[in-house]
């Protein structure tokens, strides 16, 4: 049983890394009124983050660094995004922890 735990370890990072594959791509979409209304703003600089139909969308007035995390802690992408509203699509189901800024959110796909 033991030498299996390497074995499921390295394809756990293997699918983390292949998960972020095509990169943020721009959108024209708006956050939906009724998860506006329930985002927790502390600022007009905080970026506005919401997940619809499998893609993580994310929009900002300002140029951010956003970095998405599996649960385990592992890093799967990082990108800086330029003002606007843009969206990612993940290949894999699951959780992760977005950081944009000094946000920090979890994110269930």
């Amino acid at each position: 049983m033991r030498r299996f735990i390497p074995l499921i370890l390295f394809c756990i990072t293997a699918m983390a890394t292949a998960v972020a594959a095509n990169g943020w791509e721009a959108t024209d979409k708006t956050m939906p009124a009724a998860e506006r209304a329930a985002a927790e703003r502390t600022d007009a600089d905080t970026p506005d983050v919401w997940v619809k139909d499998g893609y993580i969308y994310i929009a900002s007035q300002r140029p951010v660094t956003v970095k998405i995390f599996s649960i385990l802690g592992q890093q799967i992408s990082q990108e800086s995004v330029p003002a606007g509203t843009y969206r990612l699509h993940l290949a894999s189901r699951g959780i992760y922890i977005l950081r944009a800024g000094t946000l920090t959110r979890r994110i269930t796909l």
